[in-house]
């Protein structure tokens, strides 16, 4: 070898590309430089050629299985007589690693003889995940388009499903008071109780059609996974096993009964996905950094749901959290619906995302990533009994049913009430009884004038009148906007009126 070509060979290993370099029509090996030798992860062959390049170097497609010999980058070339660009190709090292390349094949002739190939090598790894991940962001996006859809309209059916609830409970509870046969007073505990469990699934609702129901509060997030897990290894055939990872200390803020429906959600999915049985594992961590895009750097609580069954396809991944998708087929498809769909639109509501993939050694894996909260440092109080009071309450409800129903349980805590049926006609009433009123009930969605709109006018009148705000679609953007106007007490329909009382009685004594 002459100087020039050791210095030509030095050169060509400073390259930016891997180099190799073979004999035609065989494929046998001259060269290769230092950084194909460092994206392959092992040094070039020379006892390899055509027909036999997959398994020795682990060139794999994007499916994952061997790259067919056939159409390797230097077949190709021999048979186009021109350069080729092959963007296909993963290399699956010996040391685990994977690295997506693009190769360029270039034949080189001796007069209409091809005497060589030479093929340029890139890694395109990095390129090849920021693809990935536009695609995950663009999918992410028309996934939300078709959840917004379906969101708005269950938002709509669950507000006025409230309505009725709430009407439901407050006479079952003044026929609870009033009622002296324990027997009788059980069932009506039972009807509130369904109310409560109904009141639950409005708030799935909401929560699919992005509007969370407002009952924020800080909760370790292990423990609600922990009852879950407690429920499900009672409840799921024998041949399931329930396996939990704690970590104490997950706390994150929101509303408990939608993130304990999230979990339920991906053990039900768990089970049908492993029906000749196997192991359900939750694990729960916090993480301090960098989560997966969009929610980029902070404080997170992560819970994976992985399950040993026969795992989700990536072509069908994009879609499982699209309603009523199944990769059941039959009488197996029976009963799925909302239930990935609505977790996604939780999880997304309370400012996380939910992901799907493999789980090792086999099996699916949902991964939840929640922001993380402060520490709980107050105990949730007990509700109490109902508290009566005195003075001139002003009722404002445009659902006449509903209306009725609080104005006799208002009634019968002791107060003087005033009805209105929409807001303009709630300025009027609280005009005319001016510095007469103890309180006002104020629905927030109503005709002709908004609770918030008519909240205004009313502190222009009489700035010292308390207001007590409920909405049967309390969002947490809604209660964020309403709480900036000024009204620090905000109910979300069904309400008990054991908290209606106390919510009077902390009112009048304490004022707006």
């Amino acid at each position: 070898m002459t100087t020039d070509d050791v210095q030509l060979s030095g050169v060509i290993d400073q390259l930016p590309l891997g180099i190799w370099v073979a004999r035609a029509p065989g494929g046998e090996l001259l060269f290769a430089n230092r950084v194909f030798r460092e994206i392959m992860g092992i040094d070039a062959r020379d006892d390899v050629a055509v027909g036999a390049y997959s398994e020795p170097y682990g060139i794999m497609g994007l499916d994952g299985a061997p790259y067919p010999e056939a159409r390797m980058p230097f077949v190709r070339a021999l048979e186009a007589r021109t350069s080729v660009t092959v963007d296909d190709i993963v290399i699956h090292r010996h040391d685990g690693r994977r690295v997506n390349i693009r190769a360029t094949a270039r034949p080189h002739f001796d007069g209409d003889v091809i005497t060589h190939v030479v093929i340029a090598f890139a890694d395109i790894t990095a390129e090849f995940e920021a693809r990935a991940r536009q695609r995950e962001a663009e999918e992410r996006a028309r996934q939300d388009e078709r959840l917004q859809a379906i969101g708005t309209l269950a938002a709509g059916v669950a507000h006025d499903f409230n309505n009725i609830l709430a009407q439901i409970r407050i006479l079952a509870s003044m026929l609870r008071i009033r009622e002296p046969d324990a027997a009788r007073v059980e069932d009506l505990v039972r009807i509130e109780q369904s109310t409560d469990s109904a009141a639950a699934l409005t708030r799935s609702l909401l929560a699919f059609g992005r509007h969370p129901a407002g009952n924020a509060v800080r909760f370790d997030l292990d423990e609600v996974v922990g009852g879950v897990v407690d429920l499900v290894r009672r409840t799921f055939e024998r041949h399931i096993a329930i396996e939990h990872w704690r970590e104490a200390g997950a706390i994150i803020a929101g509303d408990r009964s939608q993130i304990e429906q999230v979990i339920l959600n991906l053990a039900v999915n768990a089970r049908d996905a492993m029906p000749n049985g196997g192991t359900l594992t939750f694990a729960v961590r916090t993480l301090e950094g960098r989560a997966p895009a969009p929610l980029g750097a902070g404080r997170w609580v992560v819970v994976e749901a992985s399950d040993t069954g026969g795992g989700v396809p990536p072509e069908l991944r994009p879609r499982v959290f699209d309603p009523y998708f199944t990769t059941k087929q039959g009488r197996e498809a029976r009963g799925t619906g909302l239930g990935l769909a609505t977790a996604y639109g939780v999880v997304q509501a309370h400012g996380g995302i939910i992901e799907v993939g493999e789980a090792e050694p086999a099996g699916a894996r949902f991964t939840v990533y929640l922001p993380a909260a402060a520490p709980v440092t107050e105990p949730r109080g007990a509700r109490g009994e109902l508290l009566h009071g005195r003075g001139k309450v002003l009722l404002v409800e445009d659902e006449l049913p509903l209306r009725r129903a609080l104005r006799r349980a208002l009634e019968h805590m002791g107060y003087e009430t005033i009805e209105a049926a929409d807001g303009a006609a709630a300025v009027e009433a609280f005009r005319e009884h001016r510095g007469a009123l103890a309180a006002v009930v104020l629905d927030h969605v109503m005709p002709v004038m908004t609770g918030g709109e008519a909240f205004k006018v009313m502190r222009t009148i009489d700035p010292s009148v308390p207001v007590i705000m409920t909405s049967g679609r309390l969002e947490e953007a809604l209660e964020r906007e309403l709480r900036a106007l000024g009204i620090e007490r905000v109910m979300s329909k069904p309400f008990a009126l054991e908290d209606l009382s106390r919510a009077l009685e902390a009112a009048i004594a304490h004022g707006p």
